[in-house]
């Protein structure tokens, strides 16, 4: 069995969805651990609970630990197991990272093709959008050779959430190595403001400012604004990078008096800086691709536009559980297996 702490590094639930990932793509158990032990409030929250479980289930998994506030798991995976589920969070936790815990597995291992329905935080801090996932991540895992195709049917902001999106997994026959190490080269721009049960100026102003601050760097996006019904009041703003070798997303949320102006401001300011740096791969999308690429058979080189603590962190998680050795040079991520 291998042995986790789950206060190493970054400190939170990211050890323990990838652990879970991992758990089941290598049918190998784990016990975790001191989990979340660098949060506020330390042990398993809902969003993580939602993430065992749904793992479990994907894995028939026998769990041992899996309730509120605990900080010790066992989990001892059967399998992977493809075919239609449900999961929900049942707060505003974030409904996207669920997705990505099973994501892998169900593509790798599953067997066939999943349908998943999603429920809960589409859109909340501290965690990839369903923009962010549909636009940036999707595209970047399909290069690597894993498909899943991504519909929203309503957001959930938080504290209350609420939002639902469906996904079908694609069976993959394995994961593609990959070189991206050149400076991104920008084709095109595209801005969305996103404003629910509130007046629909909130949109406009968010996509309006998005916008202006990246016609001040020379670039003219593509602008719209949405309406969409939620359960609950929310906004955000969107930029999206299309460019070569992959695109970039960066998601800005709305929050009580914060001004419209500012949530557009702070989205276009995130994707100037990733401009600016010149890396091909985003900062949050860079420790999404490690586990992929650490299935790869051949070595993968990225070039990342910032070393996160959340990358460092899968750096020394994924070798527990796979012969693989992931080196980190500047902004340079080396990913490769060993024989």
């Amino acid at each position: 069995m291998i042995e986790l702490d789950g206060a190493f590094g970054e400190g939170g639930g990211q050890i323990l969805r990838s652990a879970l990932a991992l758990s089941l793509l290598t049918g190998k158990p784990f016990r975790i651990r001191n989990i979340r032990a660098r949060r506020k409030n330390p042990g398993l929250r809902p969003q993580h609970l939602a993430a065992v479980r749904a793992a479990a289930e994907v894995g028939r998994a026998e769990v041992r630990g899996d309730a509120l506030g605990s900080r010790e798991l066992y989990f001892y995976p059967r399998g992977v197991f493809a075919g239609r589920y449900r999961f929900a969070t049942g707060t505003a936790g974030a409904a996207t990272l669920v997705f990505q815990t099973v994501l892998l597995p169900l593509a790798l291992r599953g067997g066939g093709a999943s349908e998943l329905v999603l429920e809960g935080g589409t859109h909340v801090p501290k965690s990839p959008s369903f923009d962010d996932l549909d636009f940036a991540f999707r595209p970047w895992m399909a290069r690597l050779g894993v498909r899943f195709g991504l519909e929203l049917e309503r957001p959930g902001f938080y504290p209350r959430g609420g939002g639902r999106f469906l996904a079908r997994v694609f069976p993959a026959e394995g994961v593609r190595p990959v070189r991206a190490a050149e400076a991104f080269e920008l084709r095109e721009a595209a801005v969305r403001g996103v404003a629910a049960r509130l007046p629909a100026h909130v949109a406009e102003r968010i996509a309006k400012s998005a916008a202006r601050r990246l016609a001040e760097a020379g670039i003219e996006p593509r602008t719209e604004v949405r309406y969409p019904e939620a359960p609950a009041p929310g906004a955000y703003g969107f930029v999206g990078l299309l460019g070569a070798p992959g695109p970039a997303a960066f998601t800005a949320l709305g929050a009580p008096g914060k001004p419209s102006e500012r949530v557009g401001e702070e989205a276009a300011r995130r994707a100037l800086r990733f401009l600016r740096r010149g890396a091909p791969v985003e900062a949050h999308l860079a420790d999404q691709l490690l586990l992929p690429l650490a299935l790869a058979p051949a070595p993968s080189l990225l070039r990342v536009e910032e070393v996160s603590l959340h990358l460092e962190t899968q750096a020394w998680l994924i070798p527990q559980f796979l012969p693989v050795r992931i080196r980190i040079a500047g902004d340079r991520v080396e990913v490769r297996p060993e024989t």
